[in-house]
């Protein structure tokens, strides 16, 4: 509360400070006949409460000021003046013919208050012709993550470092990205604020006793004279589960508090060391990735490789842990141990062995068939690598390709193509993928990809397997150009001129979104909608999609997933593309409230209530 007191007496000195430097600006702020004004209201969008004292801005600081109690601001601004009239060539100054003119203008409003958020949603635009000049700028209340660490002896533990993950939608699909980190107090306590809201998921990471025996560089702690175990904090997944994956999710509203309390345990950890076998034929010994947990992928344990031991090298508790080893380098190996501790008090404190051998990680070939039917006007691509110039001409022009790891907690890195290693390569190669399942993403310049596999298996649908010593078959890819089309109108979107440019659906905030059915090889876009309503896609695959539009923009729509997609099965309108076909259909605006969780049928050709179009 200090440091925001202290904000509220200093932000009307800048102000002050900033109305003396601003010119015509700050004349401009007292009302005359000579005069037109921007005004509008702050509100929580959330319960639409007026917020007072809620800093309203432009984006290069123009234009700045407080709302009142009732949450308003206004800012007065000179008319427009015709250029060539005779009041505007009796002007001298510069300024004043670019403000009278109209071209100093804000383009874009914005507002600020320490404990909320910026909504993307309800940030007000002022365009230069036909904008509303009364204006609705909306702020969404912070959520929080608060609770306090414990010890069953009721001592505050030493200051504990937290990390917060929240769900995110990434490519269609739900991953854990880490948002944060946060200490304890000496208390004990810990708090997360300007959170969204969404869902999240906490933990404590590891705390060690610190020996000063071991702390020294010169001691090995292998030695037949260490000291026996030390002991430690293990990480907690809240509230109180063996891995991330368990870990209860927490669900945050705009403005909601959430209480989460986490219990330490102090355990006995073991010093542990790993051979890892390198390969002969490697000339040199590379850098090591080491990635540690117990039972599904996740964060909370470390190990690390000691390249004068050869080894992977740490401290961890009793329990079963997967260790997986991968090299830094590209194309290089990868391998993977299973360790189980289970040591009692005086069974000794070091744990050696087993060795992890490694593999080379996979080269998969990707093979492109071509069925064009316009011509190819793309010309050559030059590709400069390691100082090394390449000019392609081959699909390696307008298509790339990579592969993206299946696990909800993504640790490892996206696969790409391998650059090419000489002046003529034109192959594409996907080198660097360790066993396990990848989703195929491809992205191309020139037409799409009408189909995507590898052997027997779909990869537009299904995952590409990875065997142990980089097995994979090639990646087959037809790339086709008969491109579709969706056109249309939004009904209920005011037009430039019209409306408050609040919490009603403005042209400024509507969206168009074509979703992809479960069992089409469409591809996911984002509309625009213009002024009048209408709206025209950029050139689509064919394919089956349900087109729906929402009063605001969506970031978490998980339309690769089937089961999260029921929840639109009553919305919008699904249509179905042929190549070369354009279709235009009729929307009604959708709110930004989260969709039922109803389950729904399988998706038709005429959703009940909903406009339908059929190829």
């Amino acid at each position: 509360m200090a440091g925001l007191s202290r904000f509220a007496r200093v932000l009307p000195l800048l102000l002050l400070g900033y109305a003396g430097l601003s010119g015509g600006w700050c004349a401009a702020q007292t009302a005359s006949d000579d005069s037109d004004a921007i005004r509008g209201v702050v509100i929580n969008s959330v319960t639409h409460d007026p917020i007072e004292r809620a800093l309203v801005f432009s984006p290069d600081n123009r234009f700045a000021t407080l709302t009142s109690r009732e949450g308003r601001f206004e800012f007065r601004l000179p008319k427009k003046v015709d250029p060539d009239s005779e009041s505007a060539r009796e002007s001298t100054s510069p300024d004043r013919d670019a403000s009278r003119t109209g071209s100093s203008l804000p383009s874009v409003l914005m507002a600020r208050k320490p404990g909320f958020l910026a909504d993307p949603n309800q940030q007000g635009m002022i365009l230069e012709d036909g904008a509303p000049r009364e204006l609705t700028l909306g702020l969404t209340p912070e959520a929080v993550i608060a609770g306090t660490v414990t010890l069953p002896t009721s001592e505050a533990p030493d200051s504990i470092t937290l990390q917060l993950f929240q769900r995110q939608v990434q490519e269609g699909r739900a991953h854990w990205v880490a948002v944060g980190a946060s200490q304890s107090m000496s208390d004990g306590s810990f708090r997360f604020a300007d959170l969204t809201a969404g869902t999240y998921k906490l933990l404590s990471t590891e705390l060690l006793d610190t020996d000063p025996v071991l702390s020294d560089p010169h001691v090995d702690p292998f030695a037949a004279d260490a000291r026996g175990p030390l002991f430690g904090y293990p990480p907690v997944y809240y509230p109180n589960a063996p891995d991330f994956a368990s870990a209860t999710a927490i669900s945050l509203g705009a403005g909601e508090t959430e209480t989460a309390d986490l219990s330490l345990v102090k355990q006995p950890y073991y010093r542990v060391k790993l051979p890892v076998v390198v390969p002969e034929s490697d000339e040199s010994e590379p850098g090591f990735q080491v990635t540690v947990y117990a039972g599904h992928k996740g964060p909370g344990f470390t190990l690390g490789y000691n390249p004068l031991h050869h080894a992977v090298e740490g401290m961890l508790p009793n329990g079963t842990y997967t260790v997986e080893v991968t090299s830094v380098r590209s194309g290089g190996e990868s391998g993977s141990q299973t360790v189980a501790i289970k040591k009692a008090a005086g069974d000794g404190s070091r744990i050696e062995g087993p060795s992890i051998g490694l593999t080379p990680k996979s080269a998969i070939a990707v093979n492109v068939k071509e069925e064009f039917t316009a011509a190819d006007h793309t010309g050559s691509l030059t590709l400069t690598h390691n100082d090394r110039t390449t000019v392609l001409n081959g699909p390696r022009r307008y298509l790339n390709v990579s592969l993206e790891p299946v696990d909800e907690f993504g640790t490892g890195q996206s696969i790409m193509l391998r650059p090419p290693v000489g002046r003529s390569d034109e192959s594409m190669v996907l080198e660097g993928a360790s066993p396990g399942k990848y989703w195929v993403h491809v992205y191309s310049s020139r037409g799409y990809p009408a189909s995507i596999r590898s052997g027997e298996v779909d990869l537009q649908h299904q995952p590409l397997v990875v065997g142990a010593g980089g097995a994979a078959a090639p990646i087959e890819i037809t790339m086709r150009d008969d491109m579709a089309e969706i056109s249309g109108t939004v009904d209920g979107v005011a037009p430039p001129g019209q409306g408050t440019g609040s919490i009603g659906p403005m042209p400024n905030r509507v969206r168009v979104y074509c979703i992809p059915l479960a069992d089409s090889s469409g591809q996911y876009a984002e509309i625009e909608v213009h002024g009048d309503g209408s709206f025209e896609s950029q050139r689509l695959p064919p394919g089956a999609y349900r087109v729906i539009a929402f009063d605001g923009a969506q970031r978490e729509i998980e339309y690769r997933n089937p089961e999260a997609m029921q929840d639109y099965g009553s919305k919008g309108a699904v249509v179905r593309l042929a190549g070369g076909q354009k279709e235009h259909v009729t929307l009604q605006l959708n709110s930004l409230s989260a969709p039922s969780n109803e389950p729904s049928s399988e998706p038709t050709n005429e959703p009940s209530n909903e406009p339908s179009t059929e190829q």
